[in-house]
């Protein structure tokens, strides 16, 4: 199961909205097949670890950091070439929490008399797939906060002033991590006073980035550097619907400069990533400054 495990992470930043799983097919002790899930709408791990085993599969173990699913969405159900292809038992390290498998697939191969195992790393799988999971549970996303801090405890120099505070290896590891999210989070101080990119430099990344700007005074300038990275990925402005109705021709400048406006009643930020969670944004690397920490928090 650490085999599949490890499998599991080379998916990592390529198959949201789907779960990372790694498979590994075992027979007599040794490994005949193994896959993982490489991008959405691609073949699932099972079905990597089943085809590279080919007629080894009958009979064997199946290890699967993922309960094996059930229903039909861009591929078939897993479950049923599992069964084709006469595996005798299979170990599930935890249970899918999307209520279209929820138990479904463990059942369904239980009922075709293949032995299931349930539990083995199931703590390890879980943690793997922690923004999967809180999406699904929570309808929002996996929120991973980044804070640079100076050697006595500030993020800058002074309020409202731009201060270079990391590392180049600091900032390759944080480069690193846009390149696995679905997106990004700042606030309209960042922006203000920082001007950036928000784009993930130096490192491959397969899918667009989406940048999300927490503005509720709406004070992101239409000239801001951001929109001038679209070809990298979506740039969403998050903010109230009372501002919007006071600031039209703000709102119409924003929306020329390339922004998708989001409006919500409340800035509460519960409620704000309650609707990157409708936007199917299943991780968010909340970059700064400090008033949206304090909020998420």
């Amino acid at each position: 199961m650490n085999q599949a495990l490890c499998l599991a992470l080379r998916g990592r930043g390529r198959t949201s909205p789907n779960p990372i799983v790694g498979a590994i097919v075992v027979s007599d002790g040794v490994v005949v097949g193994s896959g993982y899930h490489q991008e959405a709408g691609s073949p699932h791990a099972e079905v990597h670890a089943l085809s590279a085993a080919g007629s080894a599969a009958k009979g064997a173990t199946l290890f699967c950091t993922l309960e094996p699913c059930c229903h039909t969405g861009h591929t078939g159900p897993c479950v049923e070439q599992i069964v084709e292809f006469g595996v005798r038992r299979v170990v599930v390290a935890v249970e899918d929490p999307n209520p279209l498998v929820a138990g479904g697939g463990i059942s369904f191969l239980r009922d075709q008399g293949v032995q299931v195992e349930v539990g083995l790393c199931g703590r390890e799988a879980s943690q793997v797939n922690r923004d999967f999971f809180t999406f699904i549970r929570y309808n929002r996303p996996f929120v991973t906060m980044k804070i640079a801090l100076s050697i006595d405890g500030y993020t800058t120099s002074k309020e409202g002033s731009r201060a270079t505070i990391t590392s180049t290896t600091a900032n390759r590891h944080a480069h690193l991590l846009r390149a696995e999210v679905d997106a990004i989070g700042v606030g309209s101080g960042t922006i203000v006073t920082d001007d950036p990119l928000l784009t993930a430099r130096e490192v491959h990344r397969r899918r667009p980035l989406t940048r999300v700007i927490f503005d509720t005074r709406l004070r992101t300038p239409p000239t801001a550097r951001i929109f001038s990275t679209l070809d990298h990925g979506p740039v969403i402005i998050v903010t109230t619907t009372k501002v919007v109705d006071s600031r039209a021709r703000d709102v119409e400048m924003l929306v020329k400069a390339g922004a998708k406006i989001e409006c919500l009643e409340s800035c509460k930020i519960k409620m704000a990533l309650g609707r990157m969670g409708e936007l199917g944004i299943m991780s968010l690397l909340l970059e700064g400054g400090t008033t949206i920490h304090r909020a998420a928090w």
